[in-house]
C-alpha cells in the first residue's frame, strides 16, 4: 500500500468514521435478526428449513471473504468500503423478499458474501488506523458494531411489535443505513496501492500466520455462538428458569460483551495484547466452569456474564494481529475471518449435536475446553505489537495545525 502520511487529526477523524462504520455493519445484522420470525412465516418454513436457510450468510460470507482485498486494491480502500458497505446495507432488503426456500436460501447467500467482504474491508481499515496511532483501538470498534447491533435489534422490536410488514421495515432501515454509511466512508483513511505492487489474489487459502490466529478466534467465537444460541435454552431445559429470565441471560450476555469491547481498548493498550487475552481466557473458562457447575439460575447467568466479559476482546485482537501478520493485511484478515465465520456456522449444531448425545452440561464442557486455549495459545497475537508506535512516529512527523 501506498505510504501516505497522514496528519493526526485525520487519523483521528477515521478512527471515528470506521467506528460508525462498524455500527452501520452491526445495525443492518440486528435489524434482519429480529424480523428472522416474520420472515420464516412469509416463506412458509419449518424449523428444519429455516435452520439450513440460516447456514447461508455463513457460506456467503466464507466464499467472498477473500474477494474484499482484490476489490481495495484496485479501487482504493476508501472507494471500496463505500461500495461494500452499501452493497451490505442494501441486501438487508432481499430476504424478506423471498418467497420460498429456495430463493431464501440465495438471498441469505448474498447477504452473508456483501456482510463478509464488507467486515474484511473495515477491520483492514481498522488496522491502518490502529497502527498510525500507535494504541489498541479494534476492541472498541468491534464495542460500535454491537452497539449497533443493539440498536437494530430494538428497532426491530419495535417494528415487529407494531406488526410491520418486515419488506417494508427492511426497506426504510436499508435506505437509512446506506446513507449513513456512505456519509461515514468520506472520511476513512484513503490507502492506495502502489504501481508496481502485485493485487493480491481473488481467491487464496489463508496464509499460515492467519491458520494460528484463526484458532484463537476460533475457540473464542465458539464459545460467543454457543452462549447465543444455547444460553436461553441451558437456564430453561437444565436449571427450569421461566422463560423471561432464561431470555434476559442471553441479552445480558449481549450487553456483557458489548460493555467489554468498549471498555477493552484501555486494558489491550495497559497490558497488552499476549496478556490480555491470556487472562480473558482464563475469565472465560471460569464463566463456562460456573456455568457446568450451576444449580441455581443466577450462578449460571453469572457464568455466561464472565464467559461474555472473556471472549469479548479476543476476535478484534485476532484482526488486529492478522492485520500485522504479514505483507498484506487484507488477505491475513480475510482468512481469520473465514475461520471464525465458520466457527459460529459450526458451533449451535456441534453443541445441539452433543447434547442430543450426552447433554447440554458436557456441551458446554466442551465451551470451557476451548476457553482454557484462549489463555494457552494467546501468545500467537503478539506478533508485531511494537510496529504502531513505530508507524505512529512516522505519521506525527505532520504535526496538528495549531488553533
Amino acid at each position: 500500500m501506498s505510504a501516505v502520511v497522514y496528519e493526526r487529526r485525520d487519523v483521528r477523524r477515521a478512527r471515528y468514521a470506521v467506528a460508525a462504520v462498524f455500527a452501520v455493519h452491526g445495525a443492518v445484522t440486528g435489524s434482519f435478526a429480529t424480523r428472522v420470525p416474520w420472515i420464516q412465516d412469509h416463506a412458509q418454513l419449518g424449523a428444519g428449513q429455516l435452520g439450513l436457510a440460516l447456514a447461508f450468510p455463513a457460506i456467503g460470507a466464507s466464499v467472498a471473504m477473500p474477494l474484499a482485498g482484490y476489490v481495495s486494491h484496485r479501487l482504493g480502500a476508501r472507494t471500496a468500503m463505500r461500495a461494500l458497505i452499501a452493497l451490505w446495507t442494501l441486501a438487508l432488503v432481499l430476504p424478506s423478499l423471498a418467497p420460498n426456500l429456495w430463493t431464501l436460501c440465495g438471498a441469505l447467500f448474498v447477504y452473508g458474501a456483501t456482510a463478509g467482504m464488507a467486515d474484511v474491508a473495515m477491520n483492514a481499515l481498522g488496522v491502518e488506523v490502529e497502527a498510525r496511532l500507535g494504541r489498541s483501538i479494534m476492541s472498541g470498534l468491534h464495542g460500535m458494531w454491537s452497539a449497533g447491533a443493539l440498536v437494530g435489534a430494538a428497532a426491530g422490536t419495535f417494528a415487529a411489535h407494531l406488526g410491520s410488514d418486515a419488506r417494508l421495515h427492511h426497506a426504510l432501515a436499508a435506505a437509512t443505513l446506506t446513507v449513513l454509511g456512505l456519509v461515514a466512508c468520506r472520511w476513512v483513511l484513503d490507502i492506495r496501492a502502489t504501481e508496481d505492487e502485485e493485487p493480491p489474489p481473488r481467491f487464496a487459502l489463508p496464509p499460515r500466520s492467519a491458520l494460528l490466529i484463526g484458532a484463537v478466534g476460533f475457540c473464542a467465537v465458539f464459545a460467543e455462538g454457543a452462549a447465543l444460541d444455547w444460553s436461553a435454552v441451558y437456564l430453561r431445559d437444565e436449571l427450569t428458569a421461566s422463560a423471561g429470565l432464561a431470555a434476559a441471560c442471553t441479552t445480558g450476555f449481549m450487553l456483557t460483551m458489548a460493555a467489554a469491547r468498549l471498555a477493552g481498548d484501555a486494558v489491550v493498550n495497559r497490558f497488552g495484547a499476549v496478556r490480555t487475552v491470556r487472562a480473558s481466557g482464563v475469565l472465560a473458562a471460569l464463566g463456562g466452569l460456573l456455568i457446568v457447575v450451576a444449580h441455581h439460575p443466577a450462578v449460571a447467568m453469572a457464568g455466561f456474564a464472565l464467559m461474555g466479559l472473556g471472549i469479548a476482546v479476543v476476535v478484534p485482537l485476532c484482526f488486529a494481529a492478522a492485520g500485522r501478520s504479514g505483507p498484506n493485511p487484507s488477505l491475513a484478515i480475510a482468512g481469520v475471518a473465514t475461520i471464525t465465520y465458520t466457527s459460529g456456522l459450526i458451533a449451535p449444531s456441534a453443541i445441539g449435536g452433543l447434547a442430543q448425545l450426552t447433554s447440554l452440561v458436557v456441551s458446554f464442557g466442551l465451551v470451557t475446553v476451548l476457553a482454557c486455549g484462549l489463555a494457552v495459545f494467546a501468545g500467537v497475537l503478539g506478533a508485531g505489537e511494537g510496529d504502531r508506535s513505530r508507524i505512529s512516529r512516522q505519521d506525527a512527523a505532520v504535526p496538528d495545525p495549531k488553533p
